[in-house]
């Protein structure tokens, strides 16, 4: 019995559209540009991204993070507005390894869809481009793959890899935390990039309610949509300035699981973290998923930001000059606690 197929196949006809690839390359190539820094050895196109090391530290250590954007892909691709999201691809990744002290030298971006759409695809990259340039790292590679059959052609997912560097002596030390430092927190832009699970559900996302799309006052005129797809803020910058000045003793970045699993991460045992929930400056659109939802508080601040996207503890004597760093490089800053001896790393009171 002959088992060939009768008809010819192609990788086309298999649903892989190889010239769309190598148009969203073109497309992408101007903003992979603007992302290009001392580091960087070759261009874009090569099987490997080549990037030199900088010199002048002593121990040289590379740290390294991955993450992705979760749920809130799909709220970008309900809303057609793909240009932020590699915003928060880029954000997820560059804050979590500037919590140790290292600065992001490149990033890779990865994405998977269910069709090449190329101007689709440079719009994404366009958001990664950003980010990249607001935390100082070079786009060096990256991958889009299409995916017919296992993705809907109008569905996507973006995750990526950032690789940052410190001197062994100036990774971040909390052992040298005590009693009586400050807890300063920057200030969110938005719900960041955790919790969307949830928000599908408080707000009817999947089902494209039209309730998202209505401007609210107590949003400052946004509309649901857009105040949660407003991207994740990336304090890089102001992170690596505050480091040159200030004795930074711990550093959270809080994402998912609020402040309760992401502050005892830099708070060494026998000391806690006691945070004035009364002096946490929430922000309106956390009002609106915990009264739509009918979320409990407690739920609220162990799953979200709540308008804190950082948290950084300094000593008491330099607190001042820390938020003037803090404010000088465009960041929202200011005391949410202090530093106490309790066997629980964190108390919200």
């Amino acid at each position: 019995m002959d088992h060939k197929n009768s008809q010819s196949a192609s990788y086309a006809a298999a649903g892989v559209d190889i010239t769309a690839g190598y148009r969203a390359v073109e497309l992408m190539k101007k903003h992979v540009a603007r992302t290009r820094n001392e580091g960087c050895l070759d261009d874009v196109g090569g099987f490997g991204g080549c990037f030199g090391l900088p010199t002048g530290l002593e121990e040289p250590v590379l740290v390294s993070g991955t993450d992705g954007c979760g749920t809130k892909v799909k709220l970008a691709i309900l809303m057609d507005k793909h240009d932020t999201i590699g915003i928060d691809a880029v954000a997820m990744c560059v804050n979590d390894i500037i919590c140790c002290g290292a600065k992001p030298l490149f990033f890779l971006d990865y994405i998977a869809c269910g069709k090449n759409v190329p101007e689709k695809i440079a719009q994404i990259v366009a958001g990664v481009a950003e980010g990249c340039v607001q935390s100082g790292a070079a786009l060096i590679g990256g991958e889009t793959a299409e995916h017919p059959g296992l993705m809907p052609v109008e569905d996507y997912d973006l995750a990526g890899f950032a690789v940052g560097i410190v001197d062994k002596k100036k990774i971040i030390d909390n052992t040298r935390m005590q009693a009586g430092d400050v807890v300063i927190g920057l200030a969110s832009t938005g719900i960041h990039s955790n919790g969307f699970s949830l928000c599908r559900k408080v707000f009817d996302i999947d089902n494209n309610n039209p309730e998202l799309y209505v401007a609210r006052e107590e949003l400052g005129g946004k509309t649901i949509a857009e105040a949660l797809l407003v991207p994740t803020r990336i304090y890089v910058k102001a992170i690596l300035a505050l480091l040159e000045k200030v004795d930074v003793k711990g550093i959270s970045h809080i994402t998912g699981g609020g402040f309760y699993e992401n502050i005892p991460r830099s708070i060494p045992d026998g000391l806690c973290a006691k945070i004035d929930k009364a002096a946490v400056r929430v922000l309106p659109i956390f009002d609106m998923i915990a009264a739509w939802g009918n979320i409990p508080e407690r739920d609220m601040f162990n799953t979200y930001n709540m308008g804190v996207g950082m948290s950084v503890v300094v000593p008491a004597n330099q607190v001042e000059e820390a938020i003037a760093i803090l404010t000088a490089h465009g960041e929202t800053a200011y005391v949410i606690g202090s530093i106490v001896e309790n066997e629980e790393k964190v108390i919200l009171a």
